[in-house]
């Protein structure tokens, strides 16, 4: 049974209508956006947008319901296309930063390059299970450290240790300057 407050019209530009929306919907938006952006700074900012906007438009709602399920809708839209961006951001700052900056390689070059890359899977295949796991994840997989913390079950942390150990048995497998790895 629906109480009679549930009915009652709801005005965002009214205050006390807009700490009643705020008080009764805050949290679940907050989860909805933290589950889409994994972020909780993020999560919290693209929320209280989302109130702002319905502040400022000075929105009218049949009832807390209606407020709520447009909510809902705008904090979902909004976080996105919020990880939307941030992954378009991620891949374009990992294709600049592993990008090759030097002139065209001529044959010579790519025939060392390949020979590097085959000599760097051979040492691949030399590292133990869970050194080469996170270092095929990071460098294949491209997913950073948390998602891979998240697909292995272990920390963030432990993820960051064995990467820098996987990296450390590969200089001392093939050299420093030869960690050619795609």
């Amino acid at each position: 049974m629906e109480s009679s407050q549930s009915k009652k019209p709801i005005n965002c530009a009214d205050p006390a209508d807009f700490k009643e929306l705020y008080m009764q919907t805050m949290t679940l938006l907050y989860k909805i956006s933290w589950r889409v952006v994994n972020d909780p700074e993020a999560a919290e900012d693209l929320v209280h947008d989302s109130y702002i906007k319905a502040n400022e438009k000075k929105l009218v709602f049949p009832s807390i319901d209606d407020a709520k399920f447009w909510l809902i809708r705008v904090v979902k839209n909004a976080s996105l296309n919020y990880a939307k961006r941030k992954t378009r951001e991620r891949k374009a700052y990992q294709r600049a930063l592993y990008e090759d900056k030097r002139e065209n390689p001529t044959g010579e070059k790519e025939l060392l390059q390949e020979e590097n890359r085959q000599q760097m899977i051979k040492a691949l295949e030399k590292l133990p299970k869970n050194l080469k796991e996170v270092l095929i994840l990071r460098e294949y997989g491209d997913l950073n450290y948390k998602e891979i913390g998240k697909v292995l079950g272990i920390t963030e942390g432990n993820v960051k240790v064995r990467m820098f150990r996987a990296r450390e048995q590969l200089e001392k497998l093939v050299g420093e300057e030869n960690v050619y790895l795609s």
